[in-house]
């Protein structure tokens, strides 16, 4: 399902118009990003949680050079669905 496909959607079971829908959605994933460069987690009770792991410094071996690096810690960003998500998705 794209972004698009969720607009339409949204569009369908609330009668708004898609500019409106399509403005909210695009907000609420600025919202989501802003607050995860900021390093703050993003809690959507029976949803998920939009959160930020750190990876720790590893070893990476690049195989056609025969060579190994060094890739620093850093952040990612992850999502860890609610219980009641994924009892629904099974």
């Amino acid at each position: 399902m794209t972004k698009a496909d969720i607009v339409n959607e949204i569009a369908k079971k609330t009668g708004v118009e898609k500019g409106v829908i399509t403005v909210v959605v695009e907000s609420f994933m600025d919202s989501v990003k802003e607050s995860m460069t900021n390093h703050h987690h993003v809690y959507l009770r029976g949803f998920g949680s939009f959160i930020i792991k750190k990876r720790a410094e590893k070893v990476a071996r690049n195989i056609s050079k025969n060579t190994s690096l060094t890739i620093p810690a850093h952040h990612i960003p992850a999502f860890k669905p609610a219980k009641s998500f994924v009892a629904k998705v099974k």
